[in-house]
């Protein structure tokens, strides 16, 4: 199998870059990719040397690079452009219809998606985040201030979810782990039955689960099938007792459980992506 070059280039951070990028890419199976990721390509020395860089790659592997760009410059991506490569400009594919549908010119502007123009913005995702941290597996108990209470056994997604969900959308989410006396009582914990309709349950098939506690904790009683197959059998028969909405992350990313969560509960995002 060939192996291809993906060149994410931008002059900030290339995030936006990366995460485009590799969203096109997944939908090629059964190629191989090598990512390499430019940041800050914001002078034109650094335009001529990612230039020089992806052509070495192209001398290297025989094969032309792929470089998904969002060098917002003009004159920057003129040069990078040149290069022995595949060149997808994500920054004019879009700007440029939107300036014609408006009927007005871009700021062209570098870091406008990822800076701290928006300082409501940017505090408001620290403070998300830092409540979430606060109030993970259990911990601080502030759910007053919640947006969601994620609730389900252990290593299920629940902290990456709730991490996920203040630094996109600015979301107050805390996660509470059903524990085995909290199973063994079959009924929701005190601390939570107050906010009962802040609750949204998460649980995942038995396979994905021991396979996941095992690279934890190997041939612990914590990974074993019976107590796998218990902790979520259980769980599942509490979130329909009390008519909690939930979801099964087995085969979901991160993203897609956090946006799954935001589309069936009606939580409102602080924050736009």
């Amino acid at each position: 199998m060939s192996r291809r070059t993906v060149f994410f280039v931008s002059d900030q951070t290339g995030v936006t870059a990366e995460t485009l990028g590799h969203s096109l890419m997944t939908q090629f199976e059964g190629q191989e990719f090598r990512p390499v990721t430019l940041p800050f390509v914001s002078s034109l020395d650094k335009a001529q040397d990612a230039v020089r860089r992806i052509n070495r790659a192209a001398e290297e592997e025989g094969l032309r690079p792929i470089v998904f760009s969002t060098l917002v410059q003009d004159e920057l991506r003129e040069i990078v452009v040149t290069a022995n490569a595949l060149f997808l400009d994500l920054f004019s594919t879009f700007v440029g219809p939107l300036e014609r549908e408006l009927n007005t010119r871009s700021t062209h502007r570098a870091g406008r998606a990822h800076g701290m123009a928006d300082l409501a913005a940017y505090t408001t995702r620290i403070n998300a985040t830092n409540f979430a941290l606060a109030n993970d597996d259990g911990s601080g108990g502030d759910y007053a201030l919640a947006d969601v209470v994620l609730i389900g056994v252990s290593r299920v997604g629940k902290t990456p979810t709730c991490l996920y969900l203040a630094l996109q959308y600015g979301v107050f989410a805390a996660n509470y782990p059903l524990t085995e006396d909290d199973l063994e009582a079959g009924r929701l914990p005190a601390r939570l039955e107050h906010f009962r309709s802040k609750l949204y349950a998460l649980t995942i098939k038995s396979e994905r689960l021991q396979q996941i506690r095992t690279e934890r904790r190997p041939e612990s009683r914590y990974a074993s099938q019976q107590q796998v197959q218990y902790e979520l059998r259980t769980a599942e028969a509490l979130f329909a007792r009390y008519a909690l909405p939930w979801l099964d992350t087995t085969e979901c990313s991160i993203e897609e459980i956090a946006s799954r969560i935001l589309n069936t509960s009606g939580i409102e995002r602080r924050l736009r992506p």
